[in-house]
This record gives C-alpha cells, structure tokens and sequence, in this order.
C-alpha cells in the first residue's frame, strides 16, 4: 500500500531502507527511493545480500503455460536452530529487494532461532520475467500471482532444506511478515494459504482497496495538529492561486518544472507534506512552517525548501517519480518500480487520495475539474470510462487518477476494488492468526484492520511520531539508523508493549504449529 500518489497507493516510497519492501515513491505511497536502496545496499543495514535463484511459474491460473522466470531470494541462517528451528518468511513488496534488511525481523529471528528467507515480488528488482515492461507483459503482475509465487517458493524450500539435512517430508514452523503492501500480503497469505504458515505479522498492511480514499488526507490533517494544519491548507490555497497565475515559475520554485501536467505536479506537494507523517517525522515539516508563519516569512518559499532539502534531499526523492512522461517508459530497469506499482494501482487496489468535501490539507483542483468531467459522463458515459458501474459510481471523484491510468496503460484499464475486496474480505477479513499493527500518526492505517477480531489481534501503536510500518522499523524512521531502537520513539513503550505483544503471539501460534502439525490448522 505511501503509499499511492502503497501502498505501496501510489508509486515509489521513500523513507528508509526498511521499505525495501516497498520501494519507490508513489504519489502518496512512499516506497524507498532508488538513490537511498543504492547508499544503503553494502554495509550491515543488510542481514544478507547473497543473491539466490529460483525458477518461478509465470502464469499459476494456467494449466497449459508452463513458462518460467528467475526469481530472486536471500537467505540468512545464522541464527537457524537447525534442523528444527521455524522459518521466517519476509515478503518483499513493490520494490527492488536488494536483500534482507537488518530491522525488528532480525530480533525475532534471533529470539526464536529461526531462519529467515525473503523473496523479491514478480516484475521488481531483477525478478521481471520479460524484457519490456508493456502493458501486455504485465498483465501476469498481481497480489494473486504474487502470493502463488510464496507459496510455490515456501514449499519449494522446504523441499530444499530437508534434501540438505537428509530428511524427507519435514515440515519446520513457518511464519509470515510483511510492511504496508508487503504487510497485505502477508495477511492475505495466511488467509488463502493457512496451511502453509502458523501465523503471520501484517503490519501497516493495506488490506481495504478504496477509491475515494479521503480518510488519508483526513489522518494528515489530524496528525499534524490544528496549527500546523492551517499553516498547511494556507500554503495549499497560496499555491492553488499561484498555479492559474504564475505556473512556470511556481513550478520552478519547487525544482519541479519538468511535471508539465498540473495534477502530478499537485501530488508531488501533497506526498512532501506527507511522508513526514507517514515516517514519524511531524516535527521536521511542522516547525519550520508554523515559525514562517509567525514571522511572516513568504510560507510558498518556506515550504520550497523544505521540500527541496528534506523530501527531495534527504529522503532522496525524485521529481521524476510523479511525471507520467516517466511511468509509460516500459524500459526494464532494476531501480525503478513506479510504472510496476502504477499498473497494481491501476488495475486492483487505487488508494485514489482525493481531497475530502471540506477542510482538506491538500488541493482540491483535482476534484474541480472531476466535477465539470462528471457532468459531461452524463452526456457521454465514454468520458468515464464507458459505463462500468462501479467506475462510474466513483468517477467524479477519481477522474485524475482515471485519466492517469489511462494515459499511462491505455484504454480499459481501471481498479477492480470491489472484487478485491470481495476476494480478500478487506478489513473483514477472515483470516486466523494474524497480527496487525498501525501507526496513529499514518495515514495508511485506514486502509487497514484496526478492530481486534477472534485470532486477529490488532493494535494501533499511540505517540506523536508513530507512522507506518513503526513496529517492524525505528520510531521515528531514520534514513541513517535502521536498527529498530524504540528508545527514538517519544513514547518507546508504546512500541515496546506491541512488540512484547506480537513475540507473546508468534510464541503462541508457532507452538501450536508444532504441536498439531500442519494438516490440522
């Protein structure tokens, strides 16, 4: 799932390297950028980043297509139990994997002496199974052929284990885990799959496919407090005017002149203000504006650099990310996954982040001319899409990102949220075994279960600087220590009492894993 314009909703996200298993930064869904996976990729923010392979099904819903495609894997043993210890599967989301991060997971791994073994999604990194990424060749691209692609890799593996330890059908204790969309994957896992795993962490796991998600724009609002936030909404409305007055040099200002279509430009000032939140980072945005405005500082000039030091410079996001000139490049390149995570978005699960009716923080251009376009639907349905009713229920909301779709795929391709949704339960999932944790300060969280069911206990981590993925990652998310010390949190027991809470959980399930075999859960 930030998340989109998810999530990774949606392209490329940013912030530490944790978000290897996001990656990218994708109009509101922040993955890691490619700059900052390149700084990090050697050193001991790595468990291990030996790279393995695996000959991977293309299509798994075909029984006459028998293609392959090399998928990449890590493997990182040095706390194995051998031979019986439990295996921890870290799924790897809408990102180049470049091996298995050294975060929360090593912990575990080292408590409960496990192995841990981490698969690159289908089409990232260097698992594409074909040389151009057109739309017709990603047409295999999907959470469903995705957590096929675990499940054949996990059966696979243990084969392999057992060939190396001379033993024939043993079964170690899986367990699952996963980040945002990662996170997804890894409920939806347990949920088609619960044979295959004792139980599985889902944290900040984007599990609800929305439309019209105007909760997110809401939860920016509110993590940002009422000061911040009117310093915010008036620095929305100053560009807003600047835009129909002075657009080439307002674009300029913020070193984004090459977004020439006003929506993307739009997106890359919403995802700045953004990710602050999102990665427990309030403080970094908030304060140098509210004191702009208090000293009746030029706040368009204020908030150009702070988006061009901290969202560009330090969380090393790239103008081109948001620029649809650059996703309809269908060039294979290991680096980039906005295009990928584009077609997801595209296709199943939208994330569309509109601005609610009223008090939004960000622009409400978009919906503006949504609306004059939704008029004209009722003229000539094809204006929307043709007359596919769910696409025409959320049309005057969503027409931007429609029209990216569209000119970024082609025609016919629009999210298919409600069979999503009906697919996987959204957040009346119902699954078993599933832990889920959110941050209060992400706006993703409510695209995720936050109501505690029976076997899916969930938790909504409370402290000013609680964002996504904050249980698995350091609080707040830092680009230059990835350890996972919840002593950087200004409230560390707020994570610390979850995390005793997700061991007491895994300690559980793993045991009764082991206790009633496989064929009985």
């Amino acid at each position: 799932m930030g998340t989109m314009r998810l999530l990774k909703p949606l392209v490329v996200s940013v912030s530490l390297l944790f978000f290897v298993a996001l990656s990218g930064f994708a109009h509101g869904f922040v993955m890691t950028p490619r700059s900052l996976i390149n700084r990090l990729s050697q050193s001991s923010y790595y468990l291990t980043t030996k790279e393995l392979w695996f000959d991977q099904t293309l299509d798994h819903y075909s029984p006459y297509d028998h293609r392959q495609f090399k998928q990449r894997y890590y493997e990182f043993l040095d706390y194995f139990q051998a031979p019986d210890g439990p295996i921890f599967l870290k799924i790897c989301g809408e990102s180049s994997c470049n091996g298995i991060s050294n975060d929360y997971l090593g912990v575990l791994a080292k408590k409960f002496g496990a192995a841990v073994v981490s698969l690159e999604h289908r089409y990232y990194g260097k698992s594409s199974p074909f040389k151009s990424h057109t739309t017709e060749n990603l047409k295999y691209l999907s959470s469903k052929q995705a957590l096929f692609d675990l499940a054949v890799f996990r059966q696979w593996y243990q084969e392999s284990l057992n060939l190396k330890r001379n033993r024939t059908g043993a079964e170690n204790s899986w367990f699952v885990f996963g980040v945002s969309y990662s996170g997804a994957l890894s409920a939806w896992f347990r949920l088609k799959f619960p044979h295959l795993t004792c139980g599985s962490l889902a944290s900040s796991a984007v599990v609800h496919a929305v439309y019209n998600y105007t909760d997110y724009d809401k939860q920016v609002g509110e993590s940002a407090g009422p000061e911040c936030k009117a310093v915010l909404q008036e620095i929305t409305e100053l560009v807003d005017r600047s835009l129909e007055t002075n657009k080439k040099e307002l674009k300029k200002q913020f070193g984004a002149a090459e977004l020439e279509i006003d929506g993307d430009f739009l997106y890359f000032l919403a995802d700045a203000a953004v990710v602050a939140f999102q990665y427990g980072h309030p403080d970094a945005l908030c304060t140098p504006l509210v004191e702009a405005k208090k000293a009746g500082v030029d706040l368009v000039a204020a908030y150009a650099k702070y988006v061009k030091e901290y969202f560009v410079g330090t969380f090393c996001v790239s103008v081109e990310t948001y620029n649809q000139k650059h996703l309809k490049n269908t060039a294979v390149n290991e680096g980039s996954s906005d295009r990928l995570w584009w077609f997801q978005v595209c296709t199943e699960v939208a994330y569309f982040q509109v601005a609610p009716s009223n008090d939004t923080v960000r622009s409400s251009k978009i919906d503006t001319s949504i609306f004059q376009m939704s008029i004209l639907s009722v003229f000539s349905p094809l204006l929307c899409f043709g007359a596919h009713p769910t696409i025409q229920m959320y049309c005057s909301y969503c027409r931007y990102h429609l029209d990216l779709c569209k000119n970024v795929f082609g025609e016919g391709i629009y999210p298919e949220v409600d069979v999503t949704n009906i697919y996987y339960g959204g957040t009346n999932i119902a699954g078993s075994k599933i832990i889920f944790t959110n941050g209060s300060q992400d706006p993703w969280r409510h695209a995720s279960k936050q109501t505690s069911s029976p076997g899916m206990p969930s938790y909504i981590i409370t402290c000013h600087n609680c964002g996504h993925g904050i249980d698995m990652r350091e609080c707040p998310q830092s680009v230059s220590s990835i350890e996972g010390n919840a002593q950087s949190c200004n409230i560390p027991d707020a994570v610390n009492k979850v995390r005793q809470k997700m061991i007491e959980h895994i300690n559980l399930w793993l045991s009764e894993c082991k206790g009633s075999g496989w064929h009985s859960m």
